[in-house]
C-alpha cells in the first residue's frame, strides 16, 4: 500500500479528485490535510467517510510540526497539493494570507518531503530507491494555474513555455510556489511535476465562484452579477476532466515537468450567463420557480437572463486566457471528456439540487 498526502482536499478540486483517485487506484491509501477555511467543507467528502483507504487530518500545511508527523507515521511516499488561497477578489483585499499559505505552506511541504525521502540532494534514501524497482521514486505534484501567465490578447494560447507575468496577488502567490517547486527539483533533484490549468467548473465548487454566484443568484431572483462588458475570457475545464490529467502526469509525467491543462473551451462571462440562464428556462422555468427571495425583483421577470446586471470590473482583471494542452495529449494522452455545453449542463442539474 503507497501512502499519498492530498492536500486541501475539502476544497472544490480536491475533493472532487479523493473520490476518483481511490476508485481507481485500490492500492494507494490518501491522507487528505485540509484546514476546513471557509473553502474547505467537509461534507464534499461524506462519499469517502469511513473508507479504509482513506485518512483526514484538519490542519494547516504551514504548520512544519504537523507535516513533519504526516509523514513520519504515514511514510508518506507522494504528495498531490492542492491546498491554497484561491480567490482573485481576496487576495486584492488581504493578499497576505496568499503570500503565507501559497508560498510559504508549498515551501513547508516540499522542504519536509525533501528530508524524508533523500539523504543528500540528487540522492534518495535507500529504501526508496529499492521500492523505485517495483514502483516510481516518491514524486510532488503541486497544482497551479493559468493565471501565472498573465493575460492574453484577442489570439495566441498560453503554453508551458510563455513567460509568468502574473497581475494579482493571487497569481503572483501562486507563481512564487511554482518556482519554490522547480528549485527543488532542479537545486535538490527531487521528483516533481507541476500541472498548470485552467478555469475549473462542476460540482462542489464555493458559492463566491462565477458559475455557482449566477446559479444561485438566478434560481432566487437575485441580479446576476457580471464584472464590466462581460467579455473577459476564460478557457473553461470540467473538474472532473482536470482529476484524470492530475492522475495522468503524478504517474506518468517526467520528473521536473511542467504540463498545462486545459480544456479548449473559451467563452466569455456574458456567454456563460447567458448559457445557464437558457439551462435554467428549461429546467426550472421561472414562472414555476418559489425560491425567489423577498428583496427579489417583483414581479417576477419573463426570463432569468433579464436578472444579469453588469458590476463596476474588478481591479487589474486579466482580459482572456486560453491554454494550449498539446503537451499533456500528446505526452501523456490525456483528453477532455465534456465540452462546455456538456459539462455546464451536468453543472447546473448539481447546483439545482443543492439550491433547491
Amino acid at each position: 500500500m503507497k501512502h499519498l498526502l492530498v492536500t486541501g482536499g475539502a476544497g472544490f478540486i480536491g475533493s472532487n479528485f479523493v473520490p476518483y483517485f481511490l476508485e481507481k487506484h485500490p492500492d494507494y491509501h490518501l491522507v487528505n490535510l485540509d484546514l476546513l477555511t471557509y473553502a474547505g467543507n467537509p461534507d464534499n467528502l461524506k462519499e469517502v467517510e469511513g473508507h479504509p483507504r482513506y485518512s483526514f487530518i484538519r490542519g494547516n500545511i504551514c504548520n512544519r510540526e504537523l507535516v513533519e508527523y504526516i509523514f513520519d507515521t504515514f511514510d508518506i511516499e507522494g504528495v498531490i497539493h492542492f491546498a491554497a488561497e484561491s480567490h482573485v477578489d481576496n487576495s486584492i483585499a488581504d493578499p497576505g494570507i496568499f503570500m503565507e499559505t501559497n508560498i510559504n505552506g508549498t515551501f513547508t511541504l516540499l522542504d519536509v518531503a525533501y528530508r524524508h525521502w533523500m539523504e543528500a540532494p540528487f540522492k534518495y534514501k535507500e529504501k526508496y530507491l529499492k521500492n523505485s524497482e517495483h514502483r516510481a521514486l516518491p514524486r510532488f505534484h503541486h497544482i497551479s494555474t493559468d493565471e501565472v501567465y498573465g493575460t492574453l490578447g484577442e489570439t495566441g494560447l498560453f503554453t508551458e513555455e510563455t513567460p509568468y507575468v502574473p497581475n494579482s496577488p493571487y497569481s503572483a502567490s501562486k507563481a512564487g510556489s511554482d518556482m519554490v517547486v522547480r528549485s527543488y527539483h532542479h537545486t535538490y533533484g527531487m521528483n516533481t511535476v507541476i500541472t498548470n490549468c485552467s478555469n475549473n467548473y462542476g460540482p462542489k465548487q464555493h458559492d463566491e465562484k462565477l458559475i455557482p454566484t449566477i446559479i444561485r443568484n438566478a434560481v432566487r431572483g437575485n441580479p446576476i452579477p457580471i464584472y464590466g462588458d462581460g467579455k473577459n475570457i476564460r478557457d473553461w475545464l470540467y473538474v472532473l476532466d482536470h482529476c484524470k490529467g492530475i492522475d495522468l502526469a503524478y504517474h506518468k509525467g517526467s520528473a521536473g515537468e511542467t504540463y498545462n491543462i486545459g480544456g479548449r473551451n473559451e467563452r466569455d462571462n456574458l456567454y456563460i450567463a447567458d448559457k445557464i440562464c437558457e439551462i435554467l428556462d428549461e429546467l426550472h422555468p421561472i414562472e414555476k420557480n418559489t425560491e425567489f427571495s423577498p428583496e427579489s425583483r417583483n414581479p417576477k421577470p419573463g426570463t432569468y437572463k433579464d436578472l444579469i446586471t453588469f458590476v463596476p470590473d474588478r481591479p487589474g482583471h486579466d482580459r482572456r486566457y486560453a491554454i494550449d494542452a498539446t503537451k499533456i495529449e500528446t505526452e501523456l494522452g490525456w483528453r477532455a471528456d465534456e465540452n462546455f455545453e456538456s459539462g455546464i449542463l451536468k453543472t447546473v442539474r448539481w447546483y439545482l439540487e443543492k439550491y433547491l
